[in-house]
């Protein structure tokens, strides 16, 4: 839908601005996103699975098992 894709391209200009940066799902819907695009976490993973989909976005399990998500590398 049109909301995921906005929020996953608000999540590929935030990763090619700070391409170190990684964090949960919870986190990037918090931090990384404008105020405008703050719909919770769902919105965020699905933005995210599409992102993953695509090759943009990698999914890491801490030995926590706490999920992150950065660029692929």
């Amino acid at each position: 839908d049109a909301l995921t894709r906005s929020v996953a391209r608000s999540l590929e200009d935030y990763l090619a601005r700070h391409p170190a940066a990684a964090d949960t799902a919870q986190g990037i819907a918090q931090w990384w996103l404008p105020p405008a695009l703050r719909h919770g976490e769902a919105v965020v993973l699905k933005a995210l699975a599409l992102l993953e989909s695509a090759g943009t976005v990698e999914r890491r399990r801490l030995p926590d098992g706490r999920e992150v998500y950065g660029r692929p590398g």
